[in-house]
């Protein structure tokens, strides 16, 4: 169960997440950071103080120390700990099947007379205990929102209920996370500038934007705030069903996070966002639903509520609050209200405006094709009382008399603070929702039958699933025939949706996709510089220009103002604003609903389930940070069995927490037997000249232009291994805090024992000059390693393909390659591992070619003429295969 790691000083729940971490982040050297040049902010520099602020600490003072000792508190030792861990946070067993297990243990302990019973009495002990932990504590408490205007007899329902809602503390849950010391070395302290060049400003993480550093200009306008730390909320609210079958069960939970915590903790699955409230969700019968009047009550209620939760945290924005910061000095903490996480329809509740306006500038519904005047609060308040509530309706999108919760907080402006959202704008909104569903649009409206039609459908959807394995890569057996769409079903669909439609459809309607396509991969980076944004702006020009193909074809003759698509053009000013978008996106909020609201309800007893979900959050976080606190103290290292073992003063067989993975069988063959068995009778030539090049490396001449009797002879074995591991940095993907990624390159000639699995590779070959920045594709054959005069030499057996021309296609944007044939013959090599750079994907040229139905994707590889070398296939190829 928990296990700590001590180089980053943070806790995992599980050993297989902890080794998964010390596979990535420490295994593997991680290349070092591009040089850069911070500019830290002069004023709200984060100075340590006193514990109780009343002076600040010379520099370089040491943190007032922590509690050290062993201490299990309230539980008796690490066992107890880890088993309330497995039952109540890992296996979630209800309480009967904890009761049985401890009374079968009990019934053990009384037939073996050791006279001693389970580590808990039952259920309902287990549970007292967790709640007894002191750490993480933030009560819930609830209050009611009621209608104020005229109530009678007759009133609709909605009127005369109270609306209920539930929340924590939102100072205690903001001092909560600021004290986690999981958060130590990824935690901002101050608003800063980084540039890693003349004039090339690098934006990743909140404090890193413009918004941070603007709004410690404003607060440094005060001398008291000199040396204080700014701590921004970060809030996201979104409607989740538990339950379609049982009555359509919805929940709203508002959760928050600081905008001092790196994004990639937020994406990691732990506390550094949290579910604060669970909002109200007025309900209407079907003859007061559209009411007008109802439909502004949700509104306010939706407004007023927010602020009422948020309201201990008012205090700390104009008078600091000293909190305790992961490094363990104290600081003086001013709060401001910062981006608030949400998908349009959300927005519009958020932002006050009709539906179908943007929440963040003045254009139109039919004019969204470009941005319109910046929306800004003073402007707003301006407009409300100036117009009437028609022409702010139908003028300006305002609606009237909805009071935006920043409203009722110091320098908040919620028109500012609607952040980018990738997941409902990019992904699911103008790619699936728009484009996927136009290109269908057009093959039925353009083809000479609506059987030709479904011909043209079902050759897509071959093209879908013939598509190569490729590690991370999600199949599609049956294309796009599948009702229930997720997020990472479109995330799929992205990568290999392009190639599959060429022939089909226009090129410009595909020069449009790959536009779009590059947008979506470029905002979803990690970090931005001056020419990652200058290149998003070149992607969405050409998208615009592009995307016009729709309407000359009659699919969209009335033009593109869509809300979502519309929503693009803000990406740019909001990435300087508010840093990388993928640590502020919607896709974080509804991975926490899993653990937040979708566990909790099927563990309760579906009856008034609200109340029970509350509590198994409340233990979630006080296990949490236990274990953190636990992990700081020195207390997680090594397996509970060997920590007893030690404990008591007994040898241990230390476990292997840098999680050392099984291999494969391997097996060991001769040259001869192994060129036999690969059908390569070419293989011991190749043996000779690559050992002719490992050893005399400079060379004049390479091992190809000189005679095979003049390169080293080998007689020896060679081990043949069916996968090899690539680790690289690919900070753009969804690796673990340092970035270190890494994929397993399979060669297998049995793969599950149904077929064989060949993949694919980048191998360095040239300068960055070259076409393709000098990198050549290999299909890896086998993974050898064999001795010679003492020395190992890893290498693979991989057949060439060569890169098609000067230039990437100019319709996809992707690069073409060819397999390389000599004598009729696919053409082989021996490359050492060090010179693979990693696997990559590669998807047939399908021009208008039709698949048979019984094509099989295993055979993709050797089917076809022409391959795109696929830059889509993830975050890390887009950025490799430039």
């Amino acid at each position: 169960m928990a296990r700590f790691c001590r180089i980053c000083q943070r806790t995992f729940p599980t050993l297989s997440g902890l080794m998964r971490h010390n596979s990535q982040a420490h295994r593997y050297t991680k290349p070092p950071a591009p040089h850069s040049t911070f500019r830290v902010h002069p004023h709200l520099n984060a100075r340590p103080c006193t514990a109780d602020g009343s002076q600040f600490l010379p520099r370089n003072t040491s943190p007032p120390p922590r509690p050290e000792h062993e201490d299990w508190s309230p539980f008796d030792d690490r066992p107890s700990f880890e088993l309330a861990e497995l039952f109540f946070e890992k296996m979630q067993a209800s309480k009967g099947d904890i009761d049985q297990l401890l009374r079968i243990w009990a019934a053990k302990n009384v037939l073996d007379e050791t006279g001693q019973g389970p580590i808990f009495e039952d259920s309902e002990d287990l549970l007292n205990i967790i709640d007894s932990i002191e750490y993480g504590e933030s009560t819930w408490d609830s209050f009611q929102v009621k209608y104020t205007g005229h109530v009678d007899a007759d009133s609709p329902a909605w009127k005369r209920e109270a609306h209920t809602v539930h929340t924590r503390n939102s100072l205690g849950v903001a001092r909560n996370m600021v004290t986690s010391a999981d958060f130590h070395s990824r935690f901002d302290y101050s608003a800063f500038e980084e540039y890693t060049a003349p004039n090339t400003r690098r934006w990743s993480n909140v404090m890193s934007g413009r918004w941070a550093y603007k709004k410690s200009d404003v607060l440094a306008q005060d001398p008291g705030m000199h040396g204080c730390m700014l701590v921004p909320t970060i809030l996201g609210a979104d409607k989740t069903t538990v339950s379609v079958a049982t009555g359509n069960q919805e929940f709203h939970p508002l959760y928050m996070s600081l905008g001092n915590i790196h994004n990639e903790m937020r994406r990691a699955h732990c506390d550094a966002i949290v579910p604060l409230a669970f909002l109200s969700i007025p309900k209407a019968s079907h003859e007061f639903n559209d009411d007008d009047e109802f439909r502004l009550f949700k509104k306010q209620l939706y407004h007023a509520s927010i602020a009422q939760i948020l309201m201990p945290l008012k205090p700390g924005m104009t008078v600091p609050e000293v909190l305790r910061c992961p490094d363990g000095h104290f600081r003086r903490a001013v709060f401001e209200l910062g981006p608030f996480i949400a998908d349009y329809p959300e927005q519009v509740f958020l932002a006050g405006i009709v539906q179908g306006w943007c929440p963040k500038c003045y254009a139109t519904p039919d004019e969204l094709g470009s941005a319109g005047p910046t929306r800004f609060r003073a402007h707003t308040e301006c407009l409300i009382e100036t117009f009437d509530p028609g022409t702010l309706w139908d003028v300006f999108g305002v609606v009237d008399e909805v009071v935006p919760f920043t409203s009722h907080f110091p320098r908040a402006d919620i028109h500012e603070l609607i952040t980018p959202d990738l997941l409902h704008q990019l992904i699911k909104g103008t790619f699936k929702d728009h484009l996927v569903a136009w290109v269908e649009e057009y093959v039925r409206s353009t083809a000479e039958s609506a059987r030709d039609a479904e011909r043209i459908m079902d050759d897509i959807d071959r093209r879908l699933a013939a598509a190569p394995a490729f590690p991370g890569l999600r199949r599609f057996p049956e294309g796009r025939n599948f009702k229930q769409w997720t997020g990472n079903d479109s995330k799929a669909l992205m990568k290999i949706f392009l190639p599959a439609i060429v022939g089909h459809v226009p090129d410009k309607m595909v020069r449009c996709i790959a536009a779009l396509l590059d947008f979506c991969y470029l905002a979803r980076r990690s970090s931005h510089d001056t020419s990652t944004l200058k290149a998003m702006d070149n992607a969405l020009s050409r998208f615009h220009t592009y995307r016009t193909v729709f309407e000359e074809v009659g699919i969209r003759p009335n033009g593109f103002s869509l809300p979502r698509q519309h929503a693009l053009v803000h990406y740019v000013l909001n990435i300087k604003l508010f840093g990388s978008p993928n640590g502020l996106c919607s896709s974080i909020t509804e991975s926490k609903h899993i653990i937040a609201v979708k566990r909790p309800w099927r563990r309760s007893n579906r009856n008034k389930p609200l109340g029970q979900m509350i509590r198994t959050n409340t233990r979630l976080s006080k296990l949490a940070a236990a274990r953190v606190e636990f992990g700081r103290r020195g207390m997680l290292h090594g397996d509970v069995l060997t920590h007893a073992l030690q404990t008591v003063g007994r040898d241990a067989e230390i476990d292997d927490e840098d999680g050392a993975e099984d291999r494969e069988d391997i097996y060991t063959r001769t040259l001869s037997a192994l060129a036999l068995e690969v059908g390569r009778r070419s293989l011991p030539e190749l043996v000779q000249r690559f050992l002719h090049d490992q050893l005399y490396p400079d060379d004049d001449l390479s091992a190809m232009d000189i005679p095979l009797d003049e390169c080293p002879e080998f007689h020896g074995h060679i081990a043949v291994y069916h996968s090899a591991s690539a680790t690289f940095y690919a900070p753009s993907e969804l690796s673990g805090p340092g970035g270190m990624h890494r994929e397993l390159i399979r060669s297998n000639p049995a793969w599950y024992k149904q077929y064989p699995r060949y993949d694919t590779v980048l191998i360095q070959n040239g300068p960055d000059t070259d076409p393709m920045l000098g990198m050549l594709v290999g299909r890896v054959l086998g993974f050898l390693s064999f001795t010679h005069e003492d020395v190992r030499y890893p290498c693979a057996l991989v057949e060439w393909f060569l890169v098609e021309g000067e230039d990437p296609d100019p319709i996809t944007g992707m690069w073409v390659v060819k397999p390389e044939m000599i004598n009729g013959e696919h053409a082989v090599g021996l490359v050492h591992l060090e010179c693979i750079i990693r696997a990559c994907h590669l998807i047939g040229v399908y021009n208008t070619t039709r698949l048979p139905s019984d094509f099989h994707f295993s055979s993709s590889l050797d089917a076809f003429r022409a391959f795109y070398v696929n830059r889509y296939a993830d975050y890390h190829s887009h950025e490799t295969i430039a």
